[in-house]
């Protein structure tokens, strides 16, 4: 009877935590939200936002939210084409609004390449909002021996060397100004362990860990540093086409993530997405793992599937 008793007190116990942190999580929510102010990015002492691998999905709508608001556009991307009708598609949307192009590939090109170019491009500009938006993924998820070596090291070029590059060649004016914002963009699978997808997510992790540390090294120079954890996302990444209520529309998405540059120093971006983080987070982490393991290995499946109808 006593152990009953026992066991029942700890089942109340856990639930009383459990809703003592929803309830936490919906205030403080509902308090950034409608409560607090964004940062203006036009106070951010430069009148341009650089925005890496800005031609598609979340970095397109990047530079077109960072436009809506009055800054001029630098858009880094691999394409020309792209890169071309980006740039007249925000001059033609946004009047009196100025864009500039740097052709870079970060998967193809060695960073002692790239570098001269960029800071060529830019030695002029007063670069105000950084957006290190550039990342691949895997094409479909995998066991890590049966990724090429090579596809292994392009990865990590493009979503950790890209950012520690771009961070060093712009955050200078930013602390010489005493005014900036760095907004670095991870992935949701970088906040537990992936199986299967194992190297990207562990990159997305070192964004998220050298966003937080930067963050704290720069407050007191003025300087505003975000990590973006994004969920699913209408994108070619996701190669999700339709919108959902959890899967956004990169515009909808980006609005969201910017009306918590400022407030939020690491955030998902995204409500739904904030929610489904609060409830992994819940989660035993060895049943998490299992979890997702299970999940990638159905999508896997389905990949494999979809290759072997198509040869």
């Amino acid at each position: 009877m006593l152990a009953e008793n026992f066991v029942q007190y700890v089942g109340y116990l856990c639930l009383l935590v459990i809703a003592g942190k929803i309830g936490l999580f919906l205030a403080s929510l509902i308090t950034r939200r409608f409560l607090m102010s964004s940062l203006d990015v036009t106070k951010c002492g430069g009148k341009w936002a650089l925005v890496t691998g800005s031609t598609d999905g979340i970095g397109k709508a990047y530079a077109f939210a960072l436009a809506k608001r009055g800054l001029n556009i630098v858009l880094v991307s691999r394409s020309p084409y792209k890169l071309q009708n980006v740039a007249a598609e925000l001059e033609q949307k946004f009047s009196g609004i100025k864009t500039k192009i740097v052709e870079v590939d970060f998967a193809k090109e060695d960073s002692a390449s790239y570098i001269p170019r960029i800071e060529e491009s830019i030695k002029d500009l007063d670069i105000g909002v950084l957006v290190n938006n550039v990342g691949m993924s895997y094409e479909h998820p995998q066991e890590y021996l049966d990724l090429d070596p090579t596809y292994v090291d392009t990865l990590i070029n493009v979503n950790i060397v890209s950012l520690n590059v771009m961070t060093r060649i712009v955050l200078p004016q930013m602390v010489e100004r005493k005014k900036g914002a760095v907004i670095n963009l991870s992935s949701l699978s970088a906040a537990f362990p992936t199986p299967l997808l194992s190297v990207y997510a562990a990159s997305k992790s070192y964004v998220d860990l050298f966003t937080q540390g930067l963050a704290k090294e720069y407050a007191s120079k003025g300087i505003t540093v975000q990590c973006i954890l994004p969920g699913h996302v209408v994108s070619n990444m996701s190669k999700i086409k339709r919108p959902s209520l959890n899967v956004p529309t990169p515009e909808i998405f980006v609005s969201s993530a910017l009306s918590r540059l400022g407030i939020d120093g690491r955030s998902c971006g995204y409500w739904a997405h904030d929610v489904m983080n609060f409830f992994i987070e819940l989660l035993p982490r060895s049943l998490l793992v299992g979890i997702v393991f299970n999940q990638m290995s159905a999508i896997k499946a389905k990949a494999l599937k979809k290759k072997q109808k198509q040869n």
